[in-house]
Order: structure tokens, then C-alpha cells, then sequence
């Protein structure tokens, strides 16, 4: 890419799928509930670079506690080596083409696919 910025969208696995959400990546550890496979149209899943257990209790998406998740959760994202190679392959993925970044918390503001997509903007 000529210096310009990945397209890079977030968007609810339970809303619906568009052609134009390019490549469709779930960024979960665990499945989300009550939704089929068929219906979720993800084209990959990357558990690995979902945060750990550990931190998803903790952070129990309380917004209150967003700064020092993201700030632990890239921490554990540069730690994991399985975590860095999943993070490489989502930056090339964007690279390529528009990119959706798949998550299941009901808040939009305060999950860990912020985090990811603002990482990835950043070419990290």
C-alpha cells in the first residue's frame, strides 16, 4: 500500500454479514453464543490473538477499565509469539483488502477489536 492506512471495520458477529466487510475475521476466543457457523460467514478465526482468559474476566467490559486493558492486552498481545503471528497475519490480511475485525461484546467502544484495529492502523 502506497502509505495509506488499512480499511479496517469493526462490526458485532451478530449483525448482519455485507459483501463489503471484505474479509471477515472472528478475533474471539470463545464462539459466540446461539449463532451458527453458516450465519456468522467468518472467513477465519484467530484465537490467538483474542485476549488470554485471565484478562477477559478481569476486564468484564467494564468501560471504567478500558485504558488498563488495552494497555495489559498489548502487553500480552507482544509477549505471545502465537499472539505475533496472528497479529502479522491481520495486518497482511489488511494489506490486501478491506478487513472486518468480528467480536461479540455488546459495547462497540470498549473491546479488544479496538484495540487490535487501532494496532493494526498503526502498522504494528
Amino acid at each position: 500500500m502506497s502509505g495509506e492506512a488499512p480499511l479496517i471495520r469493526l462490526k458485532r458477529v451478530y449483525e448482519e454479514a455485507m459483501e463489503s466487510d471484505g474479509t471477515r475475521v472472528l478475533v474471539e476466543r470463545l464462539w459466540p453464543r446461539g449463532l451458527s457457523r453458516e450465519r456468522a460467514r467468518i472467513d477465519l478465526w484467530l484465537k490467538d490473538v483474542a485476549p488470554s482468559d485471565e484478562l477477559r474476566r478481569w476486564f468484564a467490559h467494564d468501560p471504567q477499565k478500558f485504558p488498563e486493558f488495552r494497555r495489559r492486552y498489548e502487553q500480552e498481545l507482544h509477549d505471545r509469539e502465537t499472539a505475533r503471528a496472528a497479529l502479522a497475519h491481520l495486518l497482511e490480511l489488511a494489506r490486501r483488502g478491506p478487513l472486518t475485525l468480528v467480536y461479540s461484546a455488546r459495547d462497540s467502544e470498549h473491546n479488544n477489536a479496538v484495540v487490535l484495529r487501532d494496532l493494526l492502523e498503526r502498522g504494528e
